[in-house]
């Protein structure tokens, strides 16, 4: 059991020179604290050891600074939105999806669409990067607590900077590549060792900044090598079932891609081989970090098919959709404001339970 002196110090904000967890990449392995993650653990008969398990929690630091749309996130219970109350939820949950052995999350200076899956503009501001590139402090305090628990818990954070959709509220490229320094710098003077960057939510998605899209993107992903003296490791995402191009691939230390829209299992097994023989891929992890395809109870679903090509997979539940709004309730998803963190829905038993087995792991 994590204890709860673990979780109250850790929201309470652990110092930098008490931190607990350091990521590492060996090859195409990801280690925690010097030994690879899920240690000596194989799955019917599908290396595990070494993998990065994980989910998309991008909502875990929302808030909306837009007034006319803040009150589409409002709690059921008080009728009114809460960014304290969200990121309390959520790390009050982080200890429970630990134990089931999930190693990373997913999340991202500017979120991610709040409504699941968004067509056209999005009015809505949930930013934590101001128009000059600089870090708003509201927002990095609640970032900072999610950090922070998460290297208590020995847990890894994928920790995305730009998301298509918010990117335009920076107001030019000097104010992109601003927001990629004074990430890297906020993340180093924290000494976090538990960070992975993500340059960008899937590059190849109506970003309106040129150094965002998939020809550039590779510029930024250089940039925070260079800036952290290699201590940072860094890649970018694509959108569903897309493969990483050269650029990113030469420039990456780890692949991330997303299973969106695949509906066929034996595509995700496909697109790990086809990253593989990508000009430039040398022996390096390849990582789901976002894919909105579940049936854990059938043989072959897209988590399966990652791990049988050595790959690791990452859960996107964006909760019961219809034409982009939810038609359900306050339980489902991760991805819609306001989010129920806990175990609450069928799917999210179902994937836990799945995490727990294949990692052997005991809730």
């Amino acid at each position: 059991m994590w204890s709860l002196t673990l979780a109250v110090l850790a929201l309470l904000g652990a110092g930098p020179e008490d931190r607990k967890t350091v990521v590492s990449i060996h090859g195409e392995a990801f280690h925690i604290n010097a030994k690879p993650t899920y240690e000596g653990r194989f799955h019917e008969g599908k290396k595990v050891e070494g993998l990065l398990l994980n989910s998309r929690m991008v909502q875990a630091t929302f808030d909306d600074l837009n007034p006319e749309t803040r009150s589409m996130w409002a709690y059921p219970d008080t009728g009114e939105w809460d960014p304290e109350r969200n990121t309390r939820e959520f790390l009050a949950a982080m200890p429970i999806w630990r134990r089931h052995g999930l190693l990373a999350v997913t999340l991202n200076l500017q979120g991610g669409s709040p409504q699941a899956y968004s067509k056209g503009r999005q009015p809505w501001h949930n930013s934590a990067l101001t128009d000059e590139g600089d870090l708003r402090p509201a927002f990095m305090s609640r970032m900072e607590r999610c950090i922070d628990l998460a290297d208590e818990l020995g847990m890894v954070v994928i920790l995305g900077i730009f998301y298509f959709g918010q990117d335009e509220r920076l107001k030019d490229e000097a104010a992109v590549v601003r927001a990629v320094d004074r990430t890297c710098a906020w993340v180093l003077e924290h000494r976090y060792g538990n960070v992975l960057i993500e340059v960008n939510n899937e590059c190849n998605v109506s970003y309106d900044h040129e150094i965002l899209k998939p020809g550039r993107v590779h510029e930024l992903i250089e940039r925070v090598r260079k800036r952290s003296e290699g201590k940072l490791l860094v890649g970018t995402s694509y959108g569903g079932g897309k493969v990483p191009e050269e650029n990113v691939v030469r420039a990456s230390d780890f692949l991330l891609m997303h299973g969106n829209g695949v509906t066929d299992p034996k595509r995700i097994a496909t697109m790990v081989k086809q990253a593989r023989a990508v000009p430039g891929y040398r022996p390096m992890p390849i990582l789901f970090n976002e894919d909105d395809h579940f049936d854990f109870d059938k043989p072959s679903h897209n988590m399966a098919e990652a791990i049988g090509e050595y790959a690791s997979w990452g859960y996107f539940d964006p909760g019961y959709m219809e034409d982009g709004k939810r038609v359900r309730n306050y339980v489902d998803g991760y991805q819609s404001p306001p989010v129920n963190w806990g175990l609450a829905s069928a799917r999210k038993r179902a994937f836990f339970a799945k995490v727990a087995e294949v990692t052997g792991s005991t809730p």
